[in-house]
């Protein structure tokens, strides 16, 4: 199955559905399911936002109420897993709701991935991920 890695908090929140969009500088024509993995470390640059009122109520509203630092959340592991739908340039969108806005970076030459039916698995499960698209066997995911 096919997987992406993601940085927390995007991972979760992604896997919660509390972001429909992920962005990124790169368009796939891949659709279908998609495994979400959390690096294994939080980017310096995206901390800010991740200890932000914003992010963390909905955390502790969508993945748990006792939810209080991005150190709770899981690290190296995949956490859930979804459906890619559509990808499509932020030009050719209308404009995200503010939410998306403040969770992703909209400029106009980037792409839009769209998310649906987003599952958070129960326990995340150790996997060292990797850059762009990648494929994680079956027997994985059964285990």
């Amino acid at each position: 199955m096919k997987a992406i890695s993601l940085w927390q908090p995007y991972a979760v929140l992604c896997a919660v559905g509390a972001k429909r969009f992920e962005t990124r500088g790169w368009e796939t024509a891949y659709r279908g399911p998609l495994l979400i993995h959390a690096s294994r470390k939080l980017d310096g640059s995206i901390k800010a936002m991740a200890e932000s009122e914003l992010v963390v109520s909905i955390l502790r509203q969508c993945y748990r109420p006792c939810y209080n630092d991005w150190i709770d959340l899981p690290f190296g592991a995949i956490v859930g897993r979804a459906h890619l739908v559509a990808c499509s340039r932020m030009r050719d969108l209308p404009p995200p709701s503010e939410r998306e806005r403040a969770l992703g970076d909209w400029s106009p030459d980037r792409y839009a991935w769209e998310l649906a039916s987003p599952e958070l698995f129960g326990s995340p499960i150790p996997f060292r991920g990797m850059q762009r698209l990648f494929n994680v066997n079956d027997k994985v995911m059964a285990a």
